[in-house]
């Protein structure tokens, strides 16, 4: 087997264990990532009653049929698995930084909202794979969930509830150890803890070949685009999770886009996420 095909397996059973797909996860544990914080009152009552069970060392959870096609696109939270994106917007990941190794595109990765951390994860797994020792996986998040809605200065995001659900807070300590799980915690991962308007513009960061914005909100969108895009090399590429699904995200985009007169078409991935290729 040569080293392509090698590299080929180990990125397939990697993003299909990262996104929960390698063992099918798909249980509901009550007190989990989907009952925490829903506004819904029966999930409310399942979370507290999971939580209360968390007390005595217990968990409680319900089997749910998996759904390949659903995890294929994301549409789907997996209970324990390290990322929420499916198997089609890691594929992406994946075909980017293949474009950026073959054709040479320098700077380093960034994410912008990291979860569990799971596509971080993904890209460190890429430059191993590719024997790339040169470049930086950057993993910028809050660690603490999403902000409350700036209305003032950001009145597309009046009314989100994003910062209610709890579910979506995970510490630093959980994704450096979801990292060290997969054998990729190392120096060429570099944490940005903090809410992008304190962090991104002062990041140390030189050039960039990929970013990844997975902010949801308006103002986390558009805060990591004026303070990363200008940083992206040429023939690299932006990719936005929330593109289809989240509208005061594309916004954002599509206003920074015209602003700075962006041409490059925007493509779809799975009906949810989009990216384009700065030109060069």
């Amino acid at each position: 087997m040569g080293t392509e095909e090698l590299r080929e397996l180990y990125l397939d059973i990697l993003k299909r264990s990262l996104t929960g797909a390698l063992d099918q996860d798909n249980d509901t544990i009550l007190g989990g990532v989907r009952t925490q914080g829903m506004r819904d009152w029966k999930k409310r009552i399942a979370n507290g009653v999971g939580k209360f069970a968390n007390r005595f060392d217990l968990e409680i959870a319900y089997k749910k049929a998996y759904d390949p096609k659903l995890r294929e696109e994301g549409r789907d939270w997996p209970s324990r698995a390290v990322s929420m994106i499916g198997l089609k917007r890691m594929q992406n990941i994946q075909d980017c930084i293949t474009a950026i190794e073959e054709d040479g595109i320098p700077g380093d990765l960034i994410e912008t909202g990291v979860w569990r951390g799971g596509a971080c994860i993904f890209m460190r797994g890429n430059l191993k794979a590719w024997g790339d020792t040169g470049r930086t996986v950057w993993v910028a998040d809050s660690f603490e969930g999403l902000p409350a809605p700036n209305e003032k200065d950001f009145p597309a995001d009046a009314g989100q509830v994003f910062h209610e659900q709890q579910g979506l807070s995970v510490g630093e300590q959980v994704v450096r150890n979801n990292f060290e799980r997969y054998g990729l915690l190392d120096a060429q991962v570099v944490f940005l803890k903090g809410w992008f308007k304190d962090t991104l513009p002062t990041a140390p960061i030189d050039k960039l070949a990929l970013i990844r914005l997975d902010g949801d909100m308006y103002e986390s969108t558009i805060q990591a685009l004026e303070a990363l895009y200008p940083k992206l090399e040429p023939g690299g590429f932006c990719i936005v999770d929330d593109w289809m699904l989240v509208d005061q995200a594309q916004q954002a985009c599509h206003d920074y886009r015209k602003e700075h007169g962006i041409t490059e078409p925007v493509i779809d991935i799975d009906g949810s996420g989009g990216y384009w290729r700065k030109s060069r």
